[in-house]
């Protein structure tokens, strides 16, 4: 029986013939991800903003005004109301009262009464609580768990192949992370600490990826060294196309059933890595290698150079030293 390929063996496709295509689009919707996170913000979870969450499921859809309406009455400031994953699961958002962890139990307990009065069935699945000095603190680790693993990562590589790989790696980075808050931005999803887990997530996968891409075009620039570097980029990423495709889809695949069958808690995470997975594998063929041509890389820029012998030197005067 023929094993079966998603890539075939004689696969020759011209990437780098679209590379100044990719990098607008790439530079355009990375701008508009980057505005929309600094304009529109995030939904930032009780993790990051302190405050108290209730997540309750319905027997039927509630309808959010009159339910916004009911909780607002309670006197515990405003609510923020939001679906988590289906319309019957809603999650409910208060400012943390005053008077510490018992104001904050007494008004769980409050919502609960009422909302069990309102809506017989109800369900109450999750409350957290979290004062805004430990969501400071979060929201400084996460940040600095980020940052500090894409630094982290551009280093290695630098150290490993060539300050330009270093580079491509952290522009590919940068921009998987950014295009992953967009989306966050756009769809509202809950940014909590399962979000950061994601994003870290995306720069592991990222980082595999376009190391496994550059070990194979620093091993074809030291076997072509008369190949023109877009030749061999395309031949790199055509070598390497079956083992990306194959993780990438096995990947998507197992995300893609935790989606549609997997719990809500874990819906931001999942969606996160998705989105990152894709967007990734778009990146690894289409921002990592093409950087190196952009930073000028040829052929033969890491070809060591022959020591000029002795005897094409010439003899030495053991007087002066001079060549004669």
């Amino acid at each position: 029986m023929r094993l079966l390929k998603l890539v075939p063996d004689n696969t020759n496709i011209d990437f780098m013939k679209w590379r100044n295509l990719a990098l607008i689009l790439s530079i355009i919707v990375t701008a508009a991800a980057i505005a929309l996170v600094f304009t529109r913000g995030l939904n930032w979870g009780v993790d990051f903003e302190g405050g108290q969450s209730v997540r309750i499921t319905f027997q039927q859809p509630p309808n959010l005004d009159q339910l916004r309406d009911r909780v607002n009455a309670l006197g515990h400031g405003d609510a923020s109301l939001q679906e988590f994953g289906s319309p019957n699961v809603i999650a409910i958002r208060m400012p943390l009262p005053e008077g510490g962890e018992a104001a904050a139990a007494q008004a769980a307990s409050q919502v609960r009464e009422t909302i069990t009065q309102a809506y017989p069935g109800a369900r109450f699945d999750a409350v957290e609580t979290v004062s805004g000095k430990v969501s400071e603190e979060f929201w400084s680790s996460g940040r600095w768990a980020i940052i500090l693993a894409m630094l982290g990562i551009a280093i290695f590589i630098w150290i490993r192949f060539e300050w330009q790989f270093g580079v491509g790696a952290l522009v590919t980075l940068f921009h998987d992370v950014w295009m992953t808050l967009g989306f966050l931005s756009v769809t509202r999803i809950q940014f909590d600490l399962n979000v950061i887990a994601a994003i870290l997530t995306i720069v592991g996968y990222s980082l595999n990826d376009t190391v496994v891409i550059y070990d194979r075009i620093r091993e074809n620039l030291r076997k072509y060294r008369k190949m023109g570097i877009v030749p061999l980029l395309n031949l790199s990423l055509n070598e390497t196309l079956s083992r990306t495709m194959v993780t990438s889809l096995s990947i998507l695949l197992a995300l893609g059933m935790l989606l549609l069958f997997g719990p809500d808690v874990i819906f931001g995470l999942t969606i996160a890595i998705f989105v990152g997975i894709f967007v990734g594998t778009y990146s690894s063929i289409y921002i990592s290698s093409p950087v190196l041509v952009w930073l000028g890389v040829t052929s033969d820029s890491f070809r060591p150079k022959d020591p000029v012998s002795r005897a094409a030197r010439g003899p030495r005067n053991e007087t002066d030293g001079a060549q004669v």
